[in-house]
């Protein structure tokens, strides 16, 4: 079976204590603490992503990214950049098969919760 964001929708809209909503082309989840991630399904995977932060926040840019490769051994979930109307940002994101079981799914994202948690508490000395 393949993913729908529709069915993606109900799904994650039954787990207790997210906020799922439909936006172009992607679903919008949002935790109890106010992060926020991103779903979408493009051809056989499945993407979240969450912005950490703008690179024009970042005070040591080299610093940060030497200490990212080092640092970064966390399952699920990997660090990139990436532009977004016109500015650089730092995003976590984990990936998926399409096919993937509902508790994988589910999984998957409370990782990134997670997981996003624990790199802006890791990171936040590097930050203006």
């Amino acid at each position: 079976m393949t993913w729908t964001l529709s069915q993606l929708k109900d799904v994650i809209g039954n787990h207790g204590g997210w906020l799922v909503q439909e936006e172009e082309n992607c679903l919008c989840i949002t935790n109890e603490d106010g992060l926020d991630a991103y779903l979408a399904v493009s051809g056989e995977q499945i993407i979240i992503e969450s912005v950490l932060f703008p690179k024009a926040h970042v005070r040591d840019v080299a610093g940060l990214n030497e200490e990212v490769l080092r640092t970064h051994q966390i399952p699920l979930t990997t660090i990139a950049t990436n532009i977004i109307d016109g500015e650089e940002y730092y995003l976590a994101f984990g990936a998926l098969s399409s096919g993937s079981k509902e508790q994988s799914i589910l999984i998957e994202i409370n990782s990134l919760f997670g997981n996003v948690t624990g790199f802006l508490d890791a990171y936040e000395d590097y930050l203006q």
